[in-house]
């Protein structure tokens, strides 16, 4: 039996397997109408006709202008597909509301662990950041490696490109994208539905919380970043399960994207020197003593939990 009483059964009557599949299958529909819906939203944000923008769209990191236009085109498609699908299944099919996901009282204490949790793990992460970089593939996989690569540092071109920032205004579109809307969409649909309808049907957390950060990652389409990512989303569910309120895998994904972009902006402008692109790890002592740090707050976290659940 499990510690803590957390689980929302969401599909009433119906397999919850299924469900996780169809949620997934109409998110992913949703996202892809929706950045394509962006496009053409975003055609007052871009100089030229749209038959032009269309036309840079095949090289989209040839030109400078495309920036916020996938911006909104990237906000677009996590709006759609991974808040207001979700929200309509849930309010249509499942006859609940969101309301469900935010309903258990969290308090300022588990907030200020979250974010000495997500900081302190950010360094720990560092070490598979640099191993899931420069992983290599066997003899008889190295076209694999070679076709994932190639995929990698697409992606990598394109997401260096969009986050070079030329100022403020394109400051603020990239963090309202990536550090409110993405937290908001993805840590309801891959912790608020998937983790919670895989609890039901597997029975359990583990099982639950791991499965859905494998599709968490595996949504980001990059390989040589599929373990730390994966590690991360197992930290969202974790803190998910334990609190039992979608805010804090919500605050915890924004704290760490936030900090991100915001770091990034910095050291682009010259005002911080530490690179956060840059896939070196930190020493293995720094990360040993963090490790420590990390598995302290989260055992200090879970307890707080723990002790409310039994009262």
């Amino acid at each position: 039996m499990d510690k803590f009483d957390n689980n929302i059964h969401l599909s009433e009557g119906r397999s919850s397997a299924a469900s996780v599949i169809f949620i997934f299958g109409l998110a992913l529909l949703g996202a892809l109408i929706g950045s394509q819906i962006g496009m053409f939203l975003a055609i007052p944000f871009y100089p030229g006709s749209l038959m032009e923008m269309l036309e840079a769209l095949a090289d989209p990191t040839g030109d400078p202008a495309l920036r916020i236009p996938l911006f909104i085109s990237q906000g677009c498609g996590t709006l759609l597909g991974m808040i207001i699908v979700p929200f309509l299944y849930l309010k249509i099919r499942e006859k609940k509301d969101l309301s469900i996901f935010f309903s258990k009282p969290i308090g300022g204490l588990p907030i200020a662990l979250t974010f000495g949790i997500v900081m302190a793990f950010m360094i720990v992460n560092s070490l598979f950041i640099e191993w899931n970089a420069n992983i290599h593939f066997p003899e008889f996989m190295k076209g694999f490696e070679e076709w994932a690569r190639e995929k990698e540092d697409a992606l990598a071109e394109i997401t260096l490109f969009i986050t070079k920032f030329d100022g403020p205004l394109d400051l603020a579109i990239a963090f309202f994208v990536i550090a409110i809307l993405a937290p908001l969409g993805e840590e309801l649909l891959f912790r608020g539905f998937i983790q919670n309808e895989l609890h039901t049907a597997t029975r359990n957390i583990h099982v639950a919380i791991w499965l859905s950060a494998i599709l968490f990652s595996a949504i980001h389409m990059q390989f040589f970043g599929f373990v730390p990512r994966l590690l991360l989303g197992a930290l969202f569910g974790y803190l998910y399960y334990w609190a039992g309120n979608l805010w804090v895998p919500i605050t915890a994904h924004f704290i760490n994207n936030g900090f991100t972009v915001v770091v990034l902006y910095l050291h682009q402008k010259g005002l911080v020197s530490f690179d956060i692109e840059n896939t070196e790890s930190v020493p293995l002592p720094t990360a040993l003593i963090f490790t420590i740090i990390t598995v302290g707050l989260l055992y200090y976290f879970r307890s707080y939990f723990l002790r409310k659940q039994v009262k």
